[in-house]
């Protein structure tokens, strides 16, 4: 006899059990699930994607439990030669930040908590280091924060504003979009926020429900004058944060929060910059094409073996890494390839950025699709906090999604 479990995430404790762990629901079968729980429909649902296992019963059920939703895959190389140093991501940010401050003498790092380093460690020490005039705190106004950066900016200067979350950084839209990505144009090139970069921790983390948890970046994807970036890891964050720092717009850096200590990579130590606007290839592949960024590309690696191995289907791996402006040429390039296409983001379907993706290869790439354009996501629903692992866009939702493309 058998039950079913189903499987809650938290990255901060490796294993509970049923007794102290508010997180798990075991029930003797999928048609009971509806006497346990709210929101039925949505668990229902979740049970035949995998998000819940079968175990044996004795008596008392047995718990499956999982850090997170992903296994991080490091990059293969530095992106450049010369020393290296095994860092995590958020190591990898403050070093960048640390770069940016010692090379030059305008850059100010600041925002909420970040002079003891703020709430994920990313700023720790750079206050000791540069002094109180250069790393400092900010009242807890993300409005003030983005009216402060711009101002900052307008005069030459380097700022490096922390929103603490992106989920709060709502606050700040009008600034953002309505002042620091139209000062240029506004000014007729007089002044401008070039040199204005917002970083803000982003993504599910497991336990951070609809105030920690959310992915804004479409919203911003609408607005001229900005560019918008989102890490992998530790080299990319490193290199896209120093690119962003000398780009002449203003730059937006969404961190997903859960690699801040679950990347590890070997990172040069001397200053780089990634592109921004050019996306990676991690894997070659003939039949399907899958494009994801942040988090989400480590779910599509770890996807793209079993696909291969359970379904014999090659697929090639691209992480997007540029939000605004993004690398059209390569995502239609491989669409044209392989002639299939799933698109994964944490963020709601509607009006999330695969939209735009989408739209964009049915319009270059029609004639070369064996199969419509399949995107899989999170849910039109707030984000949930104890029903996060059936909210976001798992191994086993996109497994699903490349079936579907090859039997279409």
């Amino acid at each position: 006899m058998f039950t079913k479990v189903i499987t809650f995430y938290s990255h901060f404790t490796p294993t509970r059990t049923a007794a102290n762990c508010p997180f798990y629901l075991a029930v003797p079968t999928l048609a009971s699930v509806k006497h346990h729980t709210p929101n039925m429909n949505f668990l229902r649902k979740a049970a035949t994607t995998g998000a819940m296992g079968l175990v044996p019963r004795n008596g008392r059920p047995t718990i499956l439990r999982h850090s997170s939703h992903f296994v991080y895959q490091p990059d293969a190389k530095p992106p450049v030669e010369g020393p290296t140093q095994k860092m995590n991501m958020f190591q990898a940010i403050n070093q960048a930040m640390d770069l940016a401050l010692e090379q030059n003498e305008s850059a100010l790092v600041f925002g909420e908590d970040v002079a003891f380093g703020g709430v994920f460690r990313c700023s720790m020490g750079l206050q000791k280091k540069y002094g109180k005039q250069r790393v400092f705190n900010t009242p807890l106004c993300e409005q003030g924060i983005a009216g402060f950066a711009i101002g900052v900016a307008n005069t030459g200067a380097k700022a490096i504003a922390e929103m603490q979350f992106a989920d709060y950084i709502f606050p700040a839209f009008d600034q953002i979009v309505n002042e620091a990505a139209k000062y240029r144009y506004r000014s007729g090139n007089l002044y401008d926020c070039g040199s204005l970069t917002f970083r803000a921790p982003c993504g599910a983390v497991g336990h951070g429900a609809c105030y920690h948890s959310q992915s804004p970046e479409a919203y911003f994807a609408h607005t001229p004058g900005l560019k918008v970036v989102v890490p992998r890891g530790p080299n990319k964050a490193k290199g896209l944060l120093l690119a962003c720092v000398r780009d002449n717009d203003p730059c937006i850096v969404f961190e997903p929060k859960t690699l801040y200590r679950a990347a590890v990579e070997e990172v040069p130590v001397a200053a780089f910059e990634s592109p921004i606007g050019k996306a990676d290839i991690l894997r070659a592949g003939t039949d399907v094409t899958l494009v994801g960024w942040g988090t989400q590309i480590h779910v599509l690696q770890e996807v793209a073996t079993m696909a291969k191995q359970q379904l014999d289907v090659s697929c090639e791996v691209i992480d997007l890494v540029s939000i605004l402006p993004w690398d059209k040429e390569t995502i239609c390039n491989s669409v044209k390839k392989t002639g299939r296409v799933l698109i994964a983001h944490e963020a709601p379907l509607t009006n999330g950025f695969g939209a735009e993706l989408a739209a964009t290869i049915q319009e270059e790439c029609f004639l070369h699709l064996e199969s419509p354009v399949l995107r899989v996501t999170g849910w039109d629903t707030p984000f949930p906090h104890v029903f996060e692992p059936f909210y976001i866009p798992d191994k086993h939702r996109c497994l699903a999604g490349i079936r579907k493309l090859i039997d279409y």
